[in-house]
């Protein structure tokens, strides 16, 4: 288990490859590992249900699994220099519109690698987003 917890995203969506391709030397550096939704271990351990790949993961070293914008503030708040953004989007007026904000990309995150030229494949296993 990684020291923080492993971020888990959609390796069918390109924005998501793209995002955490990114992010991922600041991430390990602060303790958290990266892997797909569709990744063997990820399903057995979360389970194959309908709606694995409608969000964002953080799985916690107590195996806890973080989703949607929690996932994005249980990051924030644990690498110091996110922190106070972590905090300031945990506030109530703008922890609502976080999640506004976070669950329209979510539903839309294929349109949009599209338009934005990433490679962006359907979930093969008839899941859909």
């Amino acid at each position: 288990m990684a020291a923080r917890g492993w971020v888990l995203y959609d390796g069918d969506c390109g924005f998501c490859r793209r995002w955490v391709g990114r992010w991922k030397p600041v991430l390990e550096r602060y303790g958290f590992r990266t892997a797909p939704l569709q990744t063997p271990w990820v399903v057995e351990k979360l389970g194959d249900s309908p709606d694995l790949l409608q969000d964002i993961r953080v799985l916690t070293p107590a195996g806890e699994s973080v989703r949607a914008e929690f996932a994005y503030l249980y990051v924030a708040k644990r690498i110091w220099w996110l922190w106070p953004l972590g905090m300031l989007f945990s506030l109530p007026g703008l922890r609502h519109l976080t999640g506004f904000v976070y669950r329209w990309f979510a539903r839309n995150r294929y349109c949009i690698s599209g338009a934005c030229g990433l490679d962006s494949r359907r979930p093969s296993s008839g899941r859909s987003s």
